[in-house]
């Protein structure tokens, strides 16, 4: 069941509606592999600290550069012209849930559409405007975020002061959200046997036995 919250992204209420949840924005990582069939250290990573969110109730610490900083800001200057340009009028949201994952799109389009921004330095913006097609880093954000939002699209804008601004509208793909989904829910599967092993670090075992009962009852 789809859940809406309507807070400011990067707010203490958006770092609480988030906690513990995989992501959108991180579904790259869920999906990354190590080298030579070896497990992914990203994805470990993100594991822990989803576990540690999950135990201690607080979210993992945030640490924004100041490309991030920068970044930000010219958000709003990349909706806004992206609004003036498609003659369309964006719905801020601060986050939706679906089950045991949420995104944060940078806006709602009308009612079966999303819009995701991405600041990118002038070059990099340039090559991706040579190419003209959707990065593929991009590609497992976008996705999710339409698995994630029962939505049928999503205008991604690649932005930089300057350039000419990139959109790609970008439908969803069923095939590939059903196995994004798959890994998703695998990877819920890990978290939930890693914060079980850390709750039960250091106790008796009739103690472990007991909590283990408990929570299947």
């Amino acid at each position: 069941m789809i859940e809406t919250f309507d807070c400011d992204q990067g707010s203490p209420d958006w770092f609480r509606c988030r906690l513990g949840l995989p992501t959108a924005s991180r579904f790259a990582d869920v999906l990354s592999k190590g080298k030579a069939g070896a497990e992914s250290l990203t994805r470990a990573r993100y594991l822990r600290t989803l576990a540690a969110e999950i135990i201690t109730g607080e979210p993992g610490e945030e640490f924004a550069t100041p490309a991030m900083e920068r970044g930000k800001v010219m958000e709003a200057e990349a909706r806004r012209t992206y609004a003036f340009v498609h003659d369309a009028e964006p719905q801020l949201i601060g986050f939706i849930k679906n089950g045991r994952a949420g995104c944060s799109p940078d806006a709602l389009i009308g009612g079966n559409g999303l819009l995701e921004i991405k600041t990118k330095r002038g070059d990099i913006l340039i090559d991706t405007l040579l190419k003209d097609e959707v990065p593929p880093e991009h590609v497992a954000q976008v996705q999710g975020a339409l698995w994630i939002s029962e939505r049928e699209f999503c205008d991604l804008v690649c932005y930089w002061p300057g350039l000419p601004l990139f959109v790609k509208r970008v439908r969803r793909e069923d095939e590939y959200i059903k196995l994004l989904a798959g890994h998703v829910a695998r990877f819920c599967e890990e978290l939930d046997g890693m914060v079980e092993r850390v709750r039960r670090y250091g106790m008796p075992l009739a103690d472990q036995l007991q909590q283990s009962l408990a929570r299947t009852a």
